[in-house]
């Protein structure tokens, strides 16, 4: 398989409207809720710590995602929304690449990241990832990000 590359995305790519329409035809609608909202301006994900990644393999534009601050968190909290990875592309750990590219970028901002998902194939996707079933109000999952960050085990310094 050819190089998936990920890029942080300042605005929409054309291109998401296929993907949005796809999306649609699984019964997903948060690629739709993810363009309203960029284009009212609720959500565009650029406040501090925010980002939003494409993935395109060569130009073609296969996945997207976001981290943004957690709206019904404290401070020091993010939140996965809006990840999605074309059906003909899944098993190929595009998914989980993009998803430890927003966790590299969130261990710089978060101490916790949080999401919300409500379907089985997306909860065993995430504990793949690493977060942990969570039983609060707004969130399905939880990861831990720490001092060391995510992907870098923590140094006791009191040995």
């Amino acid at each position: 398989m050819k190089q998936v590359r990920f890029q942080q995305i300042m605005d929409l790519p054309p291109q998401l409207l296929t993907l949005e329409k796809a999306a649609a035809a699984e019964g997903f609608r948060f690629l739709t809720r993810l363009i309203a909202d960029w284009n009212t301006g609720a959500n565009r994900f650029d406040a501090p710590g925010e980002l939003l990644i494409a993935a395109y393999l060569d130009d073609c534009l296969i996945g997207i995602g976001g981290l943004s601050v957690d709206p019904y968190a404290q401070n020091g909290t993010g939140r996965l929304r809006r990840v999605y990875v074309a059906a003909s592309l899944r098993g190929r750990n595009i998914g989980r690449a993009l998803v430890e590219t927003l966790l590299e970028h969130a261990a710089k901002h978060f101490r916790v990241v949080r999401l919300c998902t409500d379907t089985s194939e997306g909860d065993s996707f995430y504990l793949r990832c690493g977060f942990q079933r969570t039983d609060h109000a707004h969130a399905t999952h939880t990861m831990l990000l720490g001092e060391a960050g995510f992907g870098q085990q923590a140094v006791d310094h009191n040995r």
